[in-house]
């Protein structure tokens, strides 16, 4: 049978001669369909287009990124101070400038491994692919998002400096130490304020957190990045476990913001209110970094 009106064949039916009942009348492919309906069913801030492989592949990088940065720091204090990274101790400011150098250049390390997966990924503008977009709190946008979220991060710091007072702390915790020198301090502010803040953000918020929340779910994609994020400062407040768990719990928050904001941004003004004001407060209590404290 054809149709008459267009004298193309009629489509196959059950009045047809020869054709299948079952025979739907348009071709499906439902192996395109459950893919296309997963990822729609995935929040926009959550497509990243790298999974656990990147990110297995992220600890073997990193790994070897410390290795090759401690070579390259042993051979600065080689160079520039005469001694071996064991005999830092003897030189007024050397080990805490190593220190800094050698977290900066693993710094640029990850975000260049960042960029590397984001780039052979096709994940886009390569911000937008870590998380970085644009920041509104409900219908607030601009500069006044970017003040409630720098003072959220302020708030969150007075939260924890009261809190950590009470759970106490058991002798000098190794960061402290960092504190007693008028050029260590400022090499820490420089770190804390103009890279930490990039950095951490934008491995922790924009890089781990879509996966563990695609995997695990958001609540507990929130808390795994938390406690991650916390787990990576406590060689500095080795010692001091309640401020070890205080920092897990920052991370959780920081975490939160992200989730519920759905851009790195947020995060990253509150991760900067909190370093911010910590170093603010330390810079007035010690006169304008004056009256370092004694050993």
């Amino acid at each position: 049978m054809s149709d008459p009106e267009n004298n193309w064949p009629a489509p196959p039916g059950d009045n047809a001669p020869g054709a299948d009942a079952a025979a739907p009348l348009v071709p499906q492919e439902p192996a395109l369909a459950a893919p296309v309906a997963a990822e729609a069913a995935v929040p926009e801030d959550l497509r990243a287009p790298w999974s656990w492989l990147e990110l297995l592949l992220f600890l073997v990088y990193a790994f070897a990124a410390s290795l090759a940065v401690s070579l390259l720091v042993a051979l600065g204090a080689l160079v520039v101070f005469g001694v071996s990274p064991w005999q830092l101790d003897k030189i007024p400011n050397g080990k805490a400038t190593v220190l800094v150098l050698a977290q900066a250049l693993w710094s640029g390390a990850a975000m260049l491994y960042f960029f590397g997966v984001a780039r052979l990924r096709k994940g886009g503008p390569f911000w937008r692919a870590l998380g970085w977009r644009e920041l509104r709190l409900g219908r607030i946008s601009g500069s006044r998002a970017v003040v409630l979220c720098l003072l959220g991060g302020m708030l969150l710091a007075v939260v924890v400096g009261v809190a950590s007072d009470r759970v106490g702390k058991h002798g000098t915790l190794p960061i402290e130490e960092m504190f007693r020198n008028r050029g260590t301090v400022l090499m820490l502010m420089a770190l804390g304020l103009l890279v930490a803040p990039l950095v951490e953000e934008t491995m922790f918020r924009g890089f781990l957190y879509p996966v563990f929340a695609r995997q695990f779910g958001v609540p507990a994609g929130i808390a795994i990045t938390g406690v991650l994020f916390g787990l990576l400062h406590a060689a500095q407040l080795w010692g001091g476990w309640g401020q070890i768990a205080l920092l897990i719990v920052v991370g959780i928050v920081f975490t939160y913001v992200r989730a519920r904001t759905g851009t790195v941004w947020a995060s990253y003004l509150f991760h900067l209110g909190y370093n911010g004001i910590l170093f603010l407060v330390f810079f007035i209590y010690t006169g304008g970094l004056r009256h370092m404290p004694a050993p």
